[in-house]
Parts: C-alpha cells; structure tokens; sequence
C-alpha cells in the first residue's frame, strides 16, 4: 500500500501520457500496472484522474476511496476526492474531506478556494466570502479566483463589489471570457467603447481558447444589443452558440422520445393505482418549466413570504429520478416504500440548502418539468407551478444566454424550439390527466397583473396574501441565477420584448415551435 511504486517506469510513462491528455495510452499502462501491484495507491489516484476528465467521477471515489482506505495520509488523493465529490453535487461531503485536506496540507491556496466554492455551493455564502477573502489576501495575482469571488459577490447582492472583482481579474487576464460575460450577465452593466475594443482585440487573437472565445461573443452581443445594434449583436450569439454547441451532446430526437415514454407510462390508471403513495410532506413547492421564463421572479415572490424559504436550482430531482437505470418505466416496479423514501430522501438531500425554520421551500431548476411525473408520484403534496414566456421571448433570451452548466438544447435555435414544444407537449398532458395539479404562471400575466397574478399564486400555495409580496425586490437573500439582479428591481415590461429586434433571424425557432407558438400561452388542441 505503499507509494513506492511511484517510480516505477510504466507510472511515469502513464503519468507523462497523462500530461499530454493522451489518455487513450494512459489507461491501458495503469490498469496493467494496478493489476500487477493492485496495492499501489499512486496508480490508484492516476487512474482516478483519468476517469474524472472524463466525466467517470462514481469511478474516480472507488477508486480515490480504496486509495485513502489503504493509506489514509495521502492527502492529495483526499484533495482529489473533494474535488469529486464538488463534482458530484455533494458538497457537504466535499466540505468534510476538505476539513482534514486544510489541516494537513494548509498552506495550498487551492485547497481553500475549493473550500470556498462548496460553501457557496450549500448556500453558506458568508463561510465562502470569509474563504475568498485569506485566499486573495495571501495570493492576490489569480484572475479566476477574483473571477470566482465576483460570482458569490454577486450572489449575495454585493453588485459592485463583485463588478470590481470581475475588473480585478480582467486586469491580470484581459482575455479571460468568463470574466467578461460575467459582466454582461449582470444584465446592469453597460460596456463603453474600451471595453468594446478590449474584447475586439482579444477575440482577434488566433491563440485564445474556445472557451475564452464564446464567451467573448456572448458578451459582444450583449454590448452591441444595449447599444440597438442587431445585427451586429445575432452575429457574436450566433457564433458563441455555434461554438459552445460544439463541445456539447445534446439530441432533441432523445428528448422528444423521453416524453413520448413519459406520456406512454404515465396513463390516468397508473397514477390513480398510486395515489396517496409516496412521501406526504408538504415542504417543496417546485418552480420549473424553461430557462428564463420568470422562475426567479416567482421564487423572488413566494420567498418574500415569511413561510417560504428560497434555495436555488437544486440537482436532486433529475438525481434520483436518473438513478434507476430503466428510467421512466422502471417506476412501473416501484412498490410504495420506495415512492415515500424517495420522497423522503429528497428531503434529507436538500435539508442542507435550508437555512430557516420556515415550513416550505423552494426548489426552482427548471428541467424539472421533465420528471414532473416523478415528482408528483414521490412527493404527493409538494406544490408544482410551470413558470411559461412568450416563446420566442423565451427562447431568444435563452439563445443569447450562456449558462454555467447544463442546458445543452439552448444552443441552437431549432434544438430549442423542439425542446419548448416538448416541455409543453409534456405539461399539456399532466393537465389533461391531473387537471389542477399545476400552476401555471404566464409570465406577461405576471408583468402586466402584478397583484392579480402574485394573488393567485399564493392561493394556490395555500398562503395567506402578504404585502412583502408585492415589494419582492427588496427581499435580502442570495440569488443564484442568471436572474439574480433583475429580480432585485421591480418588474418591466421591457423584457417581454427584447426578442423583436431580432425577429428577421428566428426562422429556425418558428419552425421548430410549429403551432406551439401560434396558440401560445394555450397548448394546441392536438398536441
């Protein structure tokens, strides 16, 4: 279990390969040598390195696991495992492992920069500003750790300061594109004609990263946007999305055949078989539907309510819905208990996001529309509203956004039209089998019938009318979305028209929606 067998000639050949990422060469030299010496918590942690980059991170614990159990003072096999675990959205487990990495090894920067991300992942901001601020102190010339810093400075209200975080880092990397469209993110700050020329010049440089350069097209359209520049404006989120959607898998063949088995399963006879199944617990009240259709503005109202506790876009849906591998038909198999602990486990999971004693919560992630069945089977008396927007509002302001993770269907105006009409196509039939079930708020009802609108929802939550409500963008709290400072103003309409500039370059879109948009905000009759 030792680690001697660092040095051995095929571990440096695979640790060289490594470094090349030719991992195709690496893999096979480590599984070999783990096979002669299985012992060799070295080799263990390498390998572990392979399986992460490629996205195999249950592999990379066992195997980071086994080599911590043989050798429990490899810190950097620990520090791996913390990385892992991040990786994996469990942070609080991160947090434990790093507990000990930091008393072992405290004098690495990264470490604590790690530390600091999964506070702010937990939503225990100020445990992570803390961090980010020793980190800076000690070793201030890290651009993506002033980059990172902006990001829960921002959070957390603190806009300006994160502004000059952001300016920190552009002043060490000027062409660091997160850090630019982290900027145009905010949705509040107006580029000048510096700026403009700034990432000009660093998009004209044939050696700048791919990730550095979609994000400088995202942010170039943002500027030119403001100043009512079109099509200059399409033209960078044309390009950004062209590029981003190059490095991501996404088939809208797939999602269309999920709702179709979705729909298929979930008959008025298999959900009146399992009512009353599943756990009871009326906690979560879930906020979902698209990306960018007002989910924070509905999370923003509800959590102005003094028994509504805000969290964010939490993963455990999609978790543990994804976790039986015959997913949707294997819930067919499901027996009670199993509905109810998932319901419950759903719980525990997000009981680390709580951070009052207020009764209900929220979870907002909007793809979980897609497992809105599942829901509705494990935890019976959540609350469920379909967040809905114009949809070409919705989708162009989609189109024009770069997320941080995920949403790989927004990168292309025909995949995300197919995925619009998908998600209504799904809903629609929820409330033909389970009339009533869902709210739904249509966000231009919203922005034109404020009071009418945040009435019926409070309704609908079983809530008693609170004028906080209606004063939603004064509620302190952290906001974790690309949302987080518009819904710190009051509502405008302006919003709901951003799409119209742009209306000569949707084809694609209006193709793909079909009559979705056509009966918008009702679902076409034959869908």
């Amino acid at each position: 279990m030792a680690m001697a067998g660092r040095y051995h000639p095929r571990l440096v050949e695979a640790a060289m390969a490594l470094n090349d990422n030719a991992l195709h060469v690496a893999e096979p030299l480590l599984k070999q040598h783990l096979k002669d010496d299985p012992f060799d918590v070295a080799a263990m942690r390498m390998l572990a390195e392979l399986a992460g980059r490629i996205g195999r991170y249950r592999d990379s614990e066992a195997l980071l696991r086994r080599a911590i159990e043989l050798s429990p003072a490899f810190t950097a096999a620990r520090a791996n495992l913390a990385l892992v675990l991040y990786r994996l959205n469990r942070p609080g487990e991160a947090i434990d492992e790093l507990e000990r990495v930091v008393a072992e090894d405290p004098d690495n920067p990264g470490h604590a920069n790690l530390q600091a991300a999964a506070f702010g992942r937990i939503g225990d901001f100020d445990g992570a500003i803390a961090l980010y601020d020793r980190v800076l102190k000690d070793a201030p010339n890290q651009p993506r750790v002033w980059m990172t810093y902006g990001h829960i400075l921002k959070t957390v209200g603190r806009q300006q300061d994160g502004i000059a975080a952001y300016r920190r880092a552009l002043a060490l990397m000027p062409a660091l594109g997160e850090a630019w469209w982290s900027l145009a993110n905010l949705k509040t700050v107006k580029f000048d004609d510096a700026d403009i020329a700034a990432m000009e010049s660093a998009l004209a440089d044939p050696e700048i990263s791919d990730e550095d350069r979609f994000h400088l097209d995202f942010a170039l359209g943002k500027a030119f946007e403001d100043r009512r520049q079109a099509e200059a404006a399409f033209r960078h989120y044309e390009a950004g999305n062209a590029l981003r959607r190059t490095k991501l898998v996404y088939e809208a063949d797939e999602t269309e055949r999920f709702v179709d088995r979705s729909i298929a399963l979930f008959t008025p006879g298999f959900l009146a078989e399992r009512a009353g199944q599943g756990c009871d617990a009326p906690d979560p009240i879930f906020i979902l539907g698209m990306p960018r259709a007002g989910s924070t503005l509905i999370e923003q109202i509800l959590s102005s309510h003094s028994l509504v506790e805000g969290t964010s876009e939490l993963p455990d849906i999609p978790a543990l819905a994804r976790r039986d591998q015959n997913y949707p038909e294997g819930m067919a198999d499901f027996p009670p208990e199993k509905l109810r602990a998932l319901g419950e486990e759903y719980l525990k999971r997000t009981r680390i996001q709580r951070r009052t004693d207020r009764p209900f919560f929220i979870d907002k992630l909007p793809n979980n529309w897609a497992h809105l069945p599942f829901i509705h089977l494990i935890l019976p008396k959540a609350k469920i509203i379909d967040a809905r927007r114009h949809p070409l509002g919705c989708c162009f302001s989609n189109f024009k956004q770069h997320f941080a993770r995920g949403q790989a269907f927004s990168y292309a105006l025909e995949d995300m039209g197919r995925y619009y009409r998908d998600y209504v196509r799904l809903m629609a039939y929820v409330d033909r089998v389970l009339p009533g079930r869902v709210h739904r708020v249509i966000y231009e009802d919203m922005v034109d019938h404020t009071e009418r609108e945040v009435r019926r929802l409070l309704d609908y939550c079983g809530l008693e009318f609170e004028p906080a409500c209606l004063a939603f963008h004064e509620t302190e709290r952290a906001v974790r979305t690309a949302s987080s400072e518009q819904v710190r103003q009051p509502i405008f309409r302006e919003g709901t028209e951003a799409w119209k500039p742009f209306d000569a370059w949707l084809d694609p879109l209006k193709s793909a929606l079909g009559d979705v948009l056509d009966a918008y905000p009702a679902a076409p009759a034959a869908l």
